[in-house]
């Protein structure tokens, strides 16, 4: 039987204020997320509980929308570097024919940010080409996916993406 020929993703609007401090981008929302039309919504992917834990709030209990506010109340943005590919299944192996989102676009729409951390290696390489000389005085942070493909557990994922922290606004401050 042949191999089904990828399909083309597209990926979500950018979930940002004005007033976020850190843009965290992805590469291409996978299979569940697409489906489920919504950022991160494989059940095993670590980003809600990462970003609970970072902000203080009990984000995986609440409903997606409730969700982006908190996360955007906490100073934090969400993007993905590509805007469209094809792919067949979710690995950021398997994209093929990207088409980069507009970065610098948004970035220019964001007067509080002070940092762009890329979730994934993928989402690193392509957005560092992207941004190259755009944002000298940026900080940019490569962390390690929270994808449930990249085999890391929840408290050393946890441990690395806590260099956000300086970025986030925690409840109640």
């Amino acid at each position: 039987m042949p191999t089904p020929a990828p399909q083309r993703a597209q990926g979500f609007a950018p979930a940002v204020t004005p007033d976020i401090r850190v843009l965290i981008l992805g590469s291409l929302p996978g299979v569940a997320s697409l489906a489920a039309g919504q950022y991160y919504a494989h059940p095993r992917n670590s980003f809600w509980p990462i970003m609970s834990a970072l902000l203080g709030q009990p984000l995986v209990q609440m409903p997606y929308e409730a969700r982006l506010k908190a996360l955007n109340a906490g100073g934090v943005g969400l993007w993905d570097v590509l805007a469209s590919a094809e792919r067949s299944g979710s690995l950021d192996a398997a994209i093929r024919s990207p088409e980069a989102a507009d970065l610098r676009g948004l970035i220019d729409t964001l007067p509080a940010l002070r940092a762009v951390a890329f979730n994934g290696a993928k989402s690193a390489a392509v957005g560092r080409k992207i941004l190259k000389d755009h944002l000298p005085e940026m900080e940019l942070v490569d962390l390690p996916s929270s994808s449930p493909a990249h085999a890391r557990s929840l408290e050393d994922k946890l441990a690395r993406w806590a260099v956000l922290a300086p970025f986030l606004i925690r409840q109640g401050q």
